[in-house]
């Protein structure tokens, strides 16, 4: 005997505000009562010596350390700019004057 009726599917329809043909609620009943056989399946494995954890492998952040390093000179970053000006990148306009 199936864990869900095609009424308990219907009834969870309405309440989700969901409008399913009589081949959907057929369809979506199977689909249901297997997942909910699935779930028991789970649910009766023997975990009783088993601790909880949110990761199962022992994974730590592997980063490197944060080592401070002189960055570049104003004069060094604009060096291979192909324009500069008053010590800035300088690019075209994109914008009119007035704008």
């Amino acid at each position: 005997m199936p864990d869900i009726s095609r009424d308990e599917v219907a009834h969870l329809a309405r309440l989700s505000r969901l409008a399913l043909s009589d081949a959907e609620l057929d369809e979506f009943a199977g689909q249901l009562d297997s997942i909910l056989h699935h779930v028991k399946a789970v649910a009766e494995v023997a975990t009783d010596d088993v601790p909880a954890t949110a990761n199962p492998s022992d994974i730590v952040n592997v980063t490197r350390p944060d080592v401070i390093v002189p960055g570049l000179t104003p004069e060094q970053s604009l060096s291979g700019a192909p324009n500069a000006e008053e010590g800035r990148f300088a690019v075209p306009q994109i914008l009119g004057e007035s704008e």
